[in-house]
């Protein structure tokens, strides 16, 4: 018999149990968020001083999921360029991940995906500003595991608005995955770097001769 689990409900101890998952701590897996990451503009670091801004009068009152994902989550997306060639964004994705070995299916719905015609980029979970990080990466994981080109790494984005944390995940041998620093909107300049990583990341997904920002 098979067993569905919704997404929103998964914990991490289910992904460990039902597929193995390993958390990798050497520094080598994910150097994606900290190596070769592109300098911003001066008009992208005025623009994510406005982006603060903005959090910070707003966040006087609770902000529920859509406004972080308008206030926060677009403007960065923009600025890394996923909204151009060659990445698309699907919101509100109905997703049903079948795994037959284990008998085990995933089902929910990604908030924001980015991908290419050819595979995922970037799944995109995005929470209301007073959950931690901690609820949305257990659901972004299990969807990262559902990647369609298992022979490709995953990568994800959980964001609370204030809070920002980086995933990667392979299936190589084994499901493995490791997490980026946790930055913060509150933090220095802890937002250029939350920018810099998503500019990089388009970077190596972008094939040659296409232009991505920065």
């Amino acid at each position: 018999m098979v067993e569905i689990i919704p997404a929103q409900t998964i914990e991490l101890h289910d992904l460990i149990e039902k597929f193995g998952l390993q958390r990798i701590e050497d520094e080598q897996f994910f150097r994606e968020w900290q190596e070769n990451l592109p300098e911003l503009t001066d008009v992208e670091k005025q623009a994510l001083d406005e982006v603060k801004r903005d959090y910070f009068h707003l966040a006087e009152y609770p902000m529920l999921e859509p406004i972080v994902k308008m206030v926060v989550l677009s403007p960065l997306l923009k600025l890394a360029g996923f909204y151009r060639s060659p990445f698309y964004l699907s919101a509100e994705k109905e997703v049903r991940i079948a795994f037959e070995d284990e008998g085990v299916t995933i089902t929910g719905r990604l908030d924001i995906l980015v991908f290419t015609p050819e595979f995922w980029i970037l799944v995109v979970e995005s929470k209301r500003a007073k959950l931690s990080l901690e609820n949305g990466i257990p659901q972004a994981l299990a969807y990262m595991l559902g990647n369609p080109n298992p022979e490709k790494p995953a990568f994800g984005f959980v964001t609370n608005g204030s809070e920002f944390i980086f995933l990667k995940l392979t299936k190589e041998d084994a499901p493995k995955y490791a997490e980026s620093f946790l930055f913060s909107l509150r933090r220095g300049d802890d937002l250029y770097t939350v920018l810099r990583v998503l500019k990089r990341l388009a970077q190596l997904f972008s094939p040659p001769g296409v232009q991505t920002p920065g």
